[in-house]
């Protein structure tokens, strides 16, 4: 524990600085909080759960996504078939983390066969489970959470054929422990993640600015490829393809896909346009998604106009009604049918489309509301909220425009946080629009 405190202080030292570790520091960044993991937040997961004995299985480039999250930084993939079993005694306080391997997984994980001995892989796992007697076994399988549903039909019929039969009644889901594993950050992990979005919001604030934008050359194509280009020379990876848009007088408002996948290539972005981005970036195993809002000024403009300062305002309140709902233990559907009523009573219109957010950018845990499910999502809505965990904030409002004789879309997206104190934005939001270009405060235009 020693050494994960000094971690957290020379982290947040660096991340004063603003510094993206080189390759080595980030995996023992990585190693140190995967440990810290293993040895503190896992065996209270189990416990709460009710699991004596958690097994994963893989293999090598078809790796289970629960078993890739706590691969050791230097180990990019499984190796052959990779077993690992947590053996929680509950009684004694203490957790054992095996891998039914021929090496060590890493530091954290110790190999508990020996091959020359025992040929079988599968009878030395048998051999393990039947030393401990485990009551309640968990495996990952899941009807609707697909991130907890890594293992494959040819494994699990494998291990139920060599399970002896007193054990088979004892083989459940290990949906709800793999989701805590998932959806809960620890201390540590906040600390880095507010790194994170700080450089997700950098980099959109110098993409929406006039070092990248030339009003009448530059196409939300290029803003798009220039973003991964800035994310690849920092040392970093994107869990997906940016995308920008842009609204303006001239066009008629399309439906919610228009973000998405049915906007025009290659819009040239002019004076007066109302450009939008989605956008995250992947660092320390830990991911970002954040949308953002800028304005174009026409010449002579040296502020947004009111309208659309207005209709920023409106965004927001959306994201404060939403909030302000959140509570442990709610679901997911019950926090999106308060926050629309409550929105849509002061006027708004509203849509909600809030994920969980972490280990992978679309991430396992409580689901509150999809673009085209404003009526509740069945299943990953009725799950809980919990402390501890991070969504994407994703919403958007629409709001009529009458010097446009049009509606627009104000589509926002930050990352926030949900735990013991309340809800917080995990590095901010935004509440003013960026503008193209940047008006000096020592340069004043004409009137």
């Amino acid at each position: 524990m020693k050494r994960v405190l000094i971690l957290v202080i020379l982290i947040n030292f660096q991340l004063q600085a603003q510094q993206i570790l080189p390759e080595r520091q980030r995996a023992q960044v990585v190693d140190e909080i995967l440990k810290d993991r293993l040895d503190n937040l896992l065996p209270k997961l189990m416990d709460n759960t009710g699991f004596d004995m958690w097994i994963l299985i893989s293999r090598e480039y078809n790796e289970d996504p629960i078993l890739k999250t706590m691969l050791p930084a230097t180990w990019l993939n499984a190796r052959r078939r990779t077993i690992l079993v947590f053996y929680r005694n509950k009684e004694k306080n203490t957790i054992e983390k095996l891998a039914v391997a021929r090496y060590d997984f890493g530091d954290n994980i110790i190999s508990a066969w020996d091959k020359e001995k025992e040929p079988d892989q599968w009878k030395g796992l048998m051999k393990i489970i039947e030393e401990r007697n485990p009551k309640s076994i968990g495996l990952n399988y899941s009807d609707s959470f697909n991130i907890c549903d890594g293992l494959v039909k040819t494994d699990y019929e494998a291990f139920m054929s060599y399970l002896p039969k007193q054990y088979k009644s004892n083989v459940k889901s290990a949906e709800q422990l793999a989701i805590g594993w998932i959806e809960t950050r620890t201390e540590t992990e906040m600390i880095i993640y507010s790194q994170l979005v700080d450089i997700t919001h950098d980099i959109i604030a110098e993409t929406f600015s006039e070092k990248v934008i030339t009003p009448g050359v530059t196409t939300t194509t290029d803003l798009e490829w220039w973003m991964r280009d800035q994310v690849t020379s920092l040392g970093l990876e994107t869990w997906f393809h940016p995308t920008v848009d842009v609204q303006r007088s001239a066009e008629d408002l399309g439906n919610h896909l228009y973000a998405f996948s049915n906007r025009p290539e290659d819009m040239v972005i002019l004076p007066g346009d109302l450009v939008h981005c989605d956008f995250g970036i992947t660092y320390l195993r830990l991911n970002t998604d954040c949308q953002e809002l800028a304005y174009v000024l026409k010449p002579n403009e040296t502020k947004p106009p009111n309208y659309l300062v207005d209709a920023l305002k409106d965004g927001n309140r959306v994201q404060d009604i939403f909030t302000s709902n959140f509570e442990t233990g709610k679901t997911g559907n019950s926090v999106l049918s308060e926050s629309l009523n409550e929105s849509k009573i002061e006027g708004l219109r509203p849509s909600i489309y809030t994920h969980p957010l972490g280990a992978y950018g679309h991430s396992s845990g409580t689901t509150l509301g999809m673009w085209d499910s404003q009526g509740g999502v069945p299943v990953t809505g009725d799950y809980p909220l919990h402390e501890n965990t991070v969504y994407a904030i994703e919403l958007n409002t629409t709001v009529t425009i009458p010097e446009w004789k049009r509606d627009i879309r104000i589509m926002l997206e930050e990352a926030g946080f949900w735990g013991e104190d309340g809800f917080r934005y995990v590095n901010g939001r935004q509440t003013k629009l960026l503008t193209i270009p940047r008006v000096k405060p020592n340069h004043k235009k004409q009137p």
